[in-house]
Protein backbone atom coordinates (compact mmCIF):
# COMPACT_ATOMS: atom_id res chain seq x y z
CA UNK A 1 0.00 0.00 0.00
CA UNK A 2 1.42 3.27 -0.79
CA UNK A 3 2.31 5.93 1.63
CA UNK A 4 1.69 8.80 -0.37
CA UNK A 5 -0.49 11.57 1.28
CA UNK A 6 -3.66 12.38 0.21
CA UNK A 7 -2.99 15.86 -0.80
CA UNK A 8 0.18 17.73 -2.35
CA UNK A 9 0.44 20.69 0.38
CA UNK A 10 1.72 22.99 -2.69
CA UNK A 11 -1.51 22.67 -4.52
CA UNK A 12 -4.95 23.68 -3.35
CA UNK A 13 -6.48 21.24 -1.37
CA UNK A 14 -10.02 21.25 -3.70
CA UNK A 15 -10.63 17.64 -2.48
CA UNK A 16 -10.88 18.49 1.25
CA UNK A 17 -13.64 16.04 2.19
CA UNK A 18 -17.26 17.19 3.13
CA UNK A 19 -18.62 16.54 6.23
CA UNK A 20 -19.29 14.94 8.33
CA UNK A 21 -16.02 12.46 9.19
CA UNK A 22 -16.69 8.62 9.77
CA UNK A 23 -18.20 8.45 12.71
CA UNK A 24 -15.64 6.08 13.92
CA UNK A 25 -12.99 9.02 13.51
CA UNK A 26 -14.59 10.84 15.77
CA UNK A 27 -16.97 8.52 18.73
CA UNK A 28 -13.71 6.53 20.15
CA UNK A 29 -14.61 5.62 23.98
CA UNK A 30 -11.48 8.23 24.70
CA UNK A 31 -13.07 10.99 22.83
CA UNK A 32 -16.53 10.20 24.52
CA UNK A 33 -15.08 10.06 27.58
CA UNK A 34 -13.05 13.42 27.54
CA UNK A 35 -16.75 14.58 25.95
CA UNK A 36 -18.55 13.76 29.21
CA UNK A 37 -15.77 15.59 31.20
CA UNK A 38 -16.16 18.39 28.71
CA UNK A 39 -19.83 18.92 28.96
CA UNK A 40 -19.82 19.07 32.51
CA UNK A 41 -17.18 21.54 33.27
CA UNK A 42 -19.06 23.64 30.88
CA UNK A 43 -21.95 23.12 32.36
CA UNK A 44 -21.32 24.38 35.94
CA UNK A 45 -19.97 27.21 34.07
CA UNK A 46 -23.34 28.18 32.97
CA UNK A 47 -24.61 28.01 35.81
CA UNK A 48 -22.06 29.88 38.28
CA UNK A 49 -21.89 33.02 35.38
CA UNK A 50 -25.49 33.79 36.86
CA UNK A 51 -23.31 34.07 40.11
CA UNK A 52 -22.78 38.15 39.02
CA UNK A 53 -25.53 40.68 39.70
CA UNK A 54 -24.32 42.42 36.46
CA UNK A 55 -23.18 39.58 33.67
CA UNK A 56 -21.84 42.84 31.60
CA UNK A 57 -19.16 42.62 34.48
CA UNK A 58 -17.97 39.29 33.06
CA UNK A 59 -19.22 39.49 29.61
CA UNK A 60 -16.90 42.87 29.13
CA UNK A 61 -14.29 41.70 30.38
CA UNK A 62 -13.54 38.48 29.12
CA UNK A 63 -14.51 38.96 25.96
CA UNK A 64 -11.83 41.67 26.20
CA UNK A 65 -9.20 39.28 26.96
CA UNK A 66 -10.24 37.05 24.40
CA UNK A 67 -10.02 39.69 21.74
CA UNK A 68 -6.71 40.14 22.90
CA UNK A 69 -5.59 36.59 23.35
CA UNK A 70 -6.88 35.72 19.37
CA UNK A 71 -5.63 38.50 17.96
CA UNK A 72 -1.99 37.75 19.94
CA UNK A 73 -2.41 33.93 18.06
CA UNK A 74 -1.76 36.26 14.62
CA UNK A 75 1.23 37.76 16.25
CA UNK A 76 -0.82 41.03 17.31
CA UNK A 77 0.07 41.94 20.24
CA UNK A 78 -0.63 44.94 22.55
CA UNK A 79 -0.30 45.34 26.62
CA UNK A 80 -3.47 45.88 29.03
CA UNK A 81 -2.62 49.12 29.78
CA UNK A 82 -2.91 49.87 26.16
CA UNK A 83 -5.83 48.05 25.77
CA UNK A 84 -7.88 49.75 28.79
CA UNK A 85 -6.56 52.96 27.97
CA UNK A 86 -7.78 52.96 24.59
CA UNK A 87 -11.64 51.82 25.90
CA UNK A 88 -11.62 54.66 28.16
CA UNK A 89 -11.12 57.22 25.42
CA UNK A 90 -12.49 57.88 21.68
CA UNK A 91 -12.25 54.56 19.89
CA UNK A 92 -12.26 57.09 16.52
CA UNK A 93 -8.88 57.71 16.92
CA UNK A 94 -7.35 54.47 17.84
CA UNK A 95 -4.21 53.31 16.26
CA UNK A 96 -1.96 50.38 16.09
CA UNK A 97 -2.43 46.87 17.70
CA UNK A 98 -5.54 48.14 20.38
CA UNK A 99 -7.54 48.72 17.35
CA UNK A 100 -6.70 45.48 15.86
CA UNK A 101 -8.01 43.99 19.34
CA UNK A 102 -11.10 46.33 19.69
CA UNK A 103 -12.18 44.99 16.01
CA UNK A 104 -12.24 41.79 17.25
CA UNK A 105 -14.58 42.65 19.93
CA UNK A 106 -16.52 44.56 17.52
CA UNK A 107 -16.91 41.85 15.24
CA UNK A 108 -17.40 38.97 18.22
CA UNK A 109 -20.74 41.26 19.13
CA UNK A 110 -22.01 41.95 15.55
CA UNK A 111 -22.31 38.22 14.64
CA UNK A 112 -23.44 37.35 18.29
CA UNK A 113 -26.58 39.71 17.21
CA UNK A 114 -26.87 38.58 14.01
CA UNK A 115 -26.79 34.60 15.17
CA UNK A 116 -29.16 35.44 18.03
CA UNK A 117 -31.45 37.11 15.17
CA UNK A 118 -31.13 34.77 12.71
CA UNK A 119 -30.37 31.39 14.59
CA UNK A 120 -28.21 29.91 11.77
CA UNK A 121 -24.91 29.94 10.43
CA UNK A 122 -24.25 31.12 7.23
CA UNK A 123 -21.78 33.28 4.57
CA UNK A 124 -23.41 36.46 5.36
CA UNK A 125 -22.57 35.59 9.27
CA UNK A 126 -19.25 34.97 8.12
CA UNK A 127 -18.54 37.47 5.82
CA UNK A 128 -19.66 40.29 8.55
CA UNK A 129 -17.30 38.66 11.04
CA UNK A 130 -14.09 38.71 8.47
CA UNK A 131 -15.27 42.43 7.10
CA UNK A 132 -15.60 43.89 11.11
CA UNK A 133 -12.16 42.02 12.47
CA UNK A 134 -10.29 43.56 8.90
CA UNK A 135 -12.23 46.27 8.28
CA UNK A 136 -12.60 45.88 4.45
CA UNK A 137 -15.66 45.39 1.91
CA UNK A 138 -15.18 41.94 0.17
CA UNK A 139 -15.97 38.40 0.58
CA UNK A 140 -15.06 35.27 -0.40
CA UNK A 141 -11.58 34.86 -1.93
CA UNK A 142 -12.08 35.19 -5.96
CA UNK A 143 -10.28 32.12 -7.85
CA UNK A 144 -7.16 34.36 -8.48
CA UNK A 145 -6.24 35.31 -4.96
CA UNK A 146 -3.33 32.37 -4.07
CA UNK A 147 -3.44 32.48 -1.19
CA UNK A 148 -1.11 29.49 1.10
CA UNK A 149 -0.41 28.68 4.90
CA UNK A 150 3.18 29.23 5.58
CA UNK A 151 5.89 28.07 8.73
CA UNK A 152 6.07 31.02 10.48
CA UNK A 153 9.74 31.41 11.77
CA UNK A 154 13.32 31.92 10.43
CA UNK A 155 15.53 28.68 10.27
CA UNK A 156 15.43 26.43 6.99
CA UNK A 157 11.86 25.44 7.37
CA UNK A 158 11.06 29.15 7.82
CA UNK A 159 8.60 30.55 5.34
CA UNK A 160 7.60 26.94 3.55
CA UNK A 161 4.24 25.93 2.40
CA UNK A 162 2.52 23.88 4.86
CA UNK A 163 -0.91 23.54 3.53
CA UNK A 164 -2.79 25.21 -0.07
CA UNK A 165 -6.16 25.80 0.73
CA UNK A 166 -8.81 24.91 -1.77
CA UNK A 167 -9.28 27.70 -4.30
CA UNK A 168 -12.22 29.02 -6.59
CA UNK A 169 -15.05 30.51 -4.65
CA UNK A 170 -17.49 28.16 -6.45
CA UNK A 171 -15.15 25.21 -4.61
CA UNK A 172 -15.58 27.70 -1.43
CA UNK A 173 -18.89 28.29 -1.33
CA UNK A 174 -19.99 24.41 -2.03
CA UNK A 175 -17.57 23.57 1.17
CA UNK A 176 -19.16 26.42 3.29
CA UNK A 177 -23.04 25.30 2.49
CA UNK A 178 -22.02 21.93 3.58
CA UNK A 179 -20.26 23.37 6.71
CA UNK A 180 -23.32 25.34 7.81
CA UNK A 181 -25.81 22.31 6.53
CA UNK A 182 -23.45 20.08 9.36
CA UNK A 183 -23.83 23.09 12.44
CA UNK A 184 -27.51 23.91 11.27
CA UNK A 185 -29.25 20.69 10.72
CA UNK A 186 -29.11 18.91 14.62
CA UNK A 187 -31.35 16.23 13.30
CA UNK A 188 -29.46 14.88 10.22
CA UNK A 189 -26.56 15.25 12.04
CA UNK A 190 -26.72 14.08 15.51
CA UNK A 191 -23.51 14.81 16.90
CA UNK A 192 -22.82 16.52 20.16
CA UNK A 193 -22.57 20.43 20.39
CA UNK A 194 -18.99 19.83 21.43
CA UNK A 195 -18.06 17.29 18.61
CA UNK A 196 -19.40 19.67 16.22
CA UNK A 197 -17.26 22.10 17.86
CA UNK A 198 -14.38 20.69 17.26
CA UNK A 199 -14.97 19.09 13.44
CA UNK A 200 -16.22 22.47 12.17
CA UNK A 201 -13.51 24.44 13.74
CA UNK A 202 -10.88 22.02 11.57
CA UNK A 203 -13.18 22.88 8.40
CA UNK A 204 -13.13 26.25 8.45
CA UNK A 205 -9.72 26.26 9.14
CA UNK A 206 -8.62 24.08 5.68
CA UNK A 207 -11.26 25.97 3.42
CA UNK A 208 -9.96 28.87 4.65
CA UNK A 209 -12.54 31.29 3.09
CA UNK A 210 -11.10 34.90 3.20
CA UNK A 211 -7.95 36.33 2.28
CA UNK A 212 -7.07 36.82 5.97
CA UNK A 213 -8.56 36.94 9.00
CA UNK A 214 -9.47 33.70 9.01
CA UNK A 215 -8.14 32.52 12.43
CA UNK A 216 -10.11 35.44 14.31
CA UNK A 217 -12.92 34.75 12.33
CA UNK A 218 -13.14 30.23 13.31
CA UNK A 219 -12.42 31.33 16.88
CA UNK A 220 -15.84 33.40 16.87
CA UNK A 221 -17.43 30.83 15.37
CA UNK A 222 -16.25 28.65 18.26
CA UNK A 223 -18.32 30.87 20.52
CA UNK A 224 -21.49 31.51 18.54
CA UNK A 225 -21.83 28.11 18.25
CA UNK A 226 -21.62 27.14 22.04
CA UNK A 227 -24.10 30.33 22.36
CA UNK A 228 -26.22 28.54 19.47
CA UNK A 229 -26.78 25.17 20.94
CA UNK A 230 -27.58 26.62 24.53
CA UNK A 231 -24.18 25.18 26.13
CA UNK A 232 -23.70 28.71 27.51
CA UNK A 233 -26.56 31.74 28.05
CA UNK A 234 -23.51 34.41 26.78
CA UNK A 235 -20.30 35.02 25.79
CA UNK A 236 -17.68 33.97 28.27
CA UNK A 237 -16.03 30.80 27.71
CA UNK A 238 -12.99 31.61 24.88
CA UNK A 239 -10.30 29.06 23.78
CA UNK A 240 -7.11 31.55 22.80
CA UNK A 241 -5.84 31.31 25.65
CA UNK A 242 -5.42 27.38 25.58
CA UNK A 243 -4.69 27.98 22.22
CA UNK A 244 -1.64 30.41 22.66
CA UNK A 245 -0.06 28.28 25.84
CA UNK A 246 -0.47 24.71 23.26
CA UNK A 247 0.35 26.51 19.99
CA UNK A 248 2.52 23.80 18.61
CA UNK A 249 -0.22 20.93 19.42
CA UNK A 250 -2.82 22.96 17.94
CA UNK A 251 -0.91 23.62 14.39
CA UNK A 252 0.09 19.68 14.89
CA UNK A 253 -3.03 18.10 15.25
CA UNK A 254 -4.72 20.35 12.66
CA UNK A 255 -2.50 19.29 10.24
CA UNK A 256 -2.85 15.69 11.32
CA UNK A 257 -6.56 15.66 10.63
CA UNK A 258 -5.45 16.79 6.73
CA UNK A 259 -2.57 14.39 6.49
CA UNK A 260 -3.69 11.54 8.19
CA UNK A 261 -7.83 11.83 8.81
CA UNK A 262 -6.55 11.71 12.36
CA UNK A 263 -9.54 13.10 13.95
CA UNK A 264 -8.80 11.82 17.16
CA UNK A 265 -5.77 13.80 18.61
CA UNK A 266 -7.43 16.65 17.45
CA UNK A 267 -10.99 16.67 19.42
CA UNK A 268 -9.64 15.06 22.31
CA UNK A 269 -7.11 18.92 22.27
CA UNK A 270 -10.53 20.98 21.47
CA UNK A 271 -12.43 19.10 24.35
CA UNK A 272 -9.73 19.72 27.21
CA UNK A 273 -9.36 23.35 25.97
CA UNK A 274 -13.02 23.40 26.98
CA UNK A 275 -12.96 21.93 30.15
CA UNK A 276 -9.54 23.52 31.21
CA UNK A 277 -10.85 26.89 29.91
CA UNK A 278 -14.35 26.46 31.25
CA UNK A 279 -12.87 25.42 34.65
CA UNK A 280 -10.38 28.49 34.51
CA UNK A 281 -13.37 30.76 34.00
CA UNK A 282 -15.70 29.59 36.59
CA UNK A 283 -12.30 30.42 38.84
CA UNK A 284 -12.10 33.64 37.32
CA UNK A 285 -15.47 34.55 37.60
CA UNK A 286 -15.65 33.84 41.83
CA UNK A 287 -12.68 36.01 42.23
CA UNK A 288 -14.30 38.80 40.38
CA UNK A 289 -17.35 38.24 42.45
CA UNK A 290 -15.69 38.33 45.95
CA UNK A 291 -13.79 41.55 44.90
CA UNK A 292 -16.71 43.35 43.89
CA UNK A 293 -18.27 42.03 47.06
CA UNK A 294 -15.66 43.66 49.13
CA UNK A 295 -15.77 46.94 47.09
CA UNK A 296 -19.41 46.91 47.59
CA UNK A 297 -19.23 46.61 51.33
CA UNK A 298 -16.62 49.75 51.52
CA UNK A 299 -18.40 51.66 49.21
CA UNK A 300 -21.57 51.41 51.16
CA UNK A 301 -19.70 51.84 53.93
CA UNK A 302 -17.90 55.04 53.52
CA UNK A 303 -19.77 56.29 50.54
CA UNK A 304 -23.09 55.49 50.56
CA UNK A 305 -24.80 57.94 48.65
CA UNK A 306 -22.98 55.77 45.72
CA UNK A 307 -25.15 53.40 44.12
CA UNK A 308 -24.48 49.84 43.65
CA UNK A 309 -24.90 50.50 39.72
CA UNK A 310 -21.94 52.80 39.92
CA UNK A 311 -19.43 49.87 41.81
CA UNK A 312 -21.02 47.34 38.73
CA UNK A 313 -19.80 50.23 36.36
CA UNK A 314 -16.61 50.19 37.69
CA UNK A 315 -15.80 46.70 37.52
CA UNK A 316 -17.43 46.25 33.44
CA UNK A 317 -13.99 46.64 32.93
CA UNK A 318 -10.51 48.58 34.35
CA UNK A 319 -10.45 52.02 33.24
CA UNK A 320 -13.31 54.41 33.49
CA UNK A 321 -13.93 57.82 32.49
CA UNK A 322 -16.42 60.34 34.14
CA UNK A 323 -18.01 60.75 31.08
CA UNK A 324 -18.59 56.85 31.16
CA UNK A 325 -20.75 56.94 34.66
CA UNK A 326 -23.22 59.31 33.14
CA UNK A 327 -26.99 58.06 33.22
CA UNK A 328 -27.56 59.63 29.41
CA UNK A 329 -24.70 57.00 28.76
CA UNK A 330 -26.32 54.06 30.45
CA UNK A 331 -29.51 53.71 29.09
CA UNK A 332 -29.84 50.47 30.77
CA UNK A 333 -26.99 50.78 33.96
CA UNK A 334 -28.52 53.82 35.55
CA UNK A 335 -26.26 55.12 37.46
CA UNK A 336 -27.82 58.42 39.23
CA UNK A 337 -25.42 60.77 37.94
CA UNK A 338 -26.43 63.54 35.76
CA UNK A 339 -23.13 65.73 35.55
CA UNK A 340 -19.98 65.20 34.64
CA UNK A 341 -19.19 66.95 37.75
CA UNK A 342 -21.09 64.68 40.06
CA UNK A 343 -18.82 61.81 37.90
CA UNK A 344 -15.68 63.55 38.76
CA UNK A 345 -16.47 63.55 42.57
CA UNK A 346 -17.58 60.47 42.74
CA UNK A 347 -13.96 58.91 41.22
CA UNK A 348 -12.15 61.14 43.49
CA UNK A 349 -13.57 59.30 46.76
CA UNK A 350 -13.31 56.08 45.11
CA UNK A 351 -9.72 56.90 44.74
CA UNK A 352 -9.21 58.61 48.39
CA UNK A 353 -10.64 54.71 49.72
CA UNK A 354 -7.55 53.08 47.13
CA UNK A 355 -9.84 51.36 44.83
CA UNK A 356 -9.60 53.32 41.64
CA UNK A 357 -5.98 55.23 40.56
CA UNK A 358 -6.14 58.48 38.42
CA UNK A 359 -4.10 58.29 35.27
CA UNK A 360 -3.27 60.86 32.34
CA UNK A 361 -3.72 59.98 29.05
CA UNK A 362 -3.27 62.92 26.86
CA UNK A 363 -5.57 65.50 27.81
CA UNK A 364 -8.01 63.11 29.63
CA UNK A 365 -8.82 61.75 33.31
CA UNK A 366 -9.37 58.25 33.44
CA UNK A 367 -9.10 56.11 36.37
CA UNK A 368 -7.96 52.33 37.20
CA UNK A 369 -9.86 49.88 39.22
CA UNK A 370 -6.02 48.33 39.58
CA UNK A 371 -7.59 45.52 42.05
CA UNK A 372 -10.12 44.28 38.74
CA UNK A 373 -6.94 44.97 36.32
CA UNK A 374 -4.61 43.04 38.70
CA UNK A 375 -6.97 40.09 38.60
CA UNK A 376 -8.00 39.89 34.85
CA UNK A 377 -4.08 39.93 34.07
CA UNK A 378 -3.61 36.71 36.25
CA UNK A 379 -3.18 33.83 33.94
Amino acid sequence: MSNRLPYDRSQPYNHLPLLPPPDEKVLTVEILKALNIANKSLAELKGFAKKLPNQAMLVNTIALREAKASTEIENIFTTDDELYQALSGNEENLKGNAKEVLFYRQALWSGYAKLKKDKKFSSELLILLYQEIKQVKDGIRPAQTETVIKRRGSGLLGGAVVYTPPRGEKVLREKLENLFDFLNDDKKYLYDPLIKLAISHYQFEAIHPFRDGNGRAGRIMNILLMINKQLLDAPILYLSAYIINNKDKYYEYLNKVTTTKNWSEWILYILEAVDETSRYTINKIDEIDHLFQRTLELINTKLPHIRKEVVEKIFEQPYVSANSLLDKNNPSLQTGIKSINTAKKYLDQLVELKIMIPKKIGSSNVYLNIDLLNLLSEV
